[in-house]
């Protein structure tokens, strides 16, 4: 695999800032948290560096979840491929590797809570009925319209749970947020609408999953691509609901293919463990991409350019 220099993109190599809060007696601890619907790819792979290396430079701890509660998707076989992926890279994480389906129990505790606040409702809405509905695009695709909000469901009909999204806000009152490379910020859940939290094939979506997740498991520093920074607004929100303590967020740049488009599973990117079993280097790999230095093709987003 041939590997272009990328050192002349500032932006592109992995810098590790030293945030003022760890000097306290905070352990810091990341998490690198990957869904066993696929073989791990570069993007991956950049994703652990940033969640190691952040965590390792401040004396912290790296830990491993794997989110395995997507019905079908997920298939456990992936699981060890995963694991070998992460150590052919040269990352080792502490503790033991948590697993989603572990936290069936977490997940309805918490919706039933927000369920005994009035926050959330049944929705029988399709992904197709709520596409025509729609009037106005969020950050999550169509804005949710209402349809079922104050509707009871009939017994037996398969639901989805939404947050009120307006009660919810108004409740919580003004929250904000720090994101380590864009500094602090005024939460905005309102921007996706009434977003399902409960969802009719899973036991809870990502926002609520992942929220409660990172609480749980003790993470102080949620590092995930810019793709993923306006989720944070309804993450900050459920905290402030359910009384979870606040991380620091950090929120990484991309890598592109030639297309400019974000590596994906469902677009076939080149998967790590194609390259692991093909006899290439894994350490040597980590340190390009620390470097900067990525495949042909292959490019590193700036900033937040794909946050939207």
């Amino acid at each position: 695999m041939r590997i272009e220099s990328m050192a002349g993109i500032a932006q592109s190599s992995l810098a590790i800032p030293v945030n003022p809060q760890d000097k306290h007696d905070v352990t810091v601890r990341t998490r690198f948290a990957p869904s066993p619907n696929g073989l791990l790819h570069l993007g991956h792979a950049y994703a652990a560096l940033v969640a190691h290396d952040l965590a390792r430079a401040r004396g912290g701890e790296f830990l491993v979840r794997i989110e395995d509660i997507d019905g079908t998707r997920s298939r456990h076989e992936l699981v060890p491929e995963i694991l070998a992926d992460l150590e052919w890279l040269g990352l080792r994480w502490d503790g033991p590797v948590v697993f989603q389906t572990e936290r069936l129990a977490d997940y309805a505790t918490a919706a039933e809570r927000l369920m005994a606040m009035g926050l959330l409702y049944p929705c029988t809405c399709s992904r197709a009925e709520v596409a025509v509905q729609a009037q106005d695009m969020g950050p999550d695709g169509p804005i949710y319209p209402g349809t079922c909000r104050g509707k009871s469901a009939l017994p037996g009909d398969p639901v989805a749970w939404r947050i009120d999204m307006a009660r919810a806000s108004d409740l919580a009152g003004p929250l904000w947020w720090e994101d380590e490379l864009t500094g602090r910020q005024l939460a905005g859940p309102e921007a996706f609408g009434d977003v399902i939290l409960l969802r009719k094939e899973a036991p809870a979506s990502y926002h609520l999953a992942a929220t409660l997740d990172d609480a749980s498991d003790g993470v102080t520093l949620v590092t995930r691509g810019a793709d993923l920074f306006r989720a944070s607004h309804v993450h900050r929100l459920l905290q402030a609901l359910l009384d979870l303590p606040v991380p620091v967020w950090h929120h990484h740049g991309l890598l592109l293919d030639a297309s400019g488009r974000k590596l994906a599973k469902r677009r076939g990117s080149p998967a790590l463990a194609d390259l692991r079993r093909s006899g290439e280097d894994g350490q040597a790999l980590a340190e390009a991409l620390r470097a900067g230095r990525f495949p042909t093709g292959i490019s590193l987003t700036k900033g937040l350019e794909t946050a939207g």
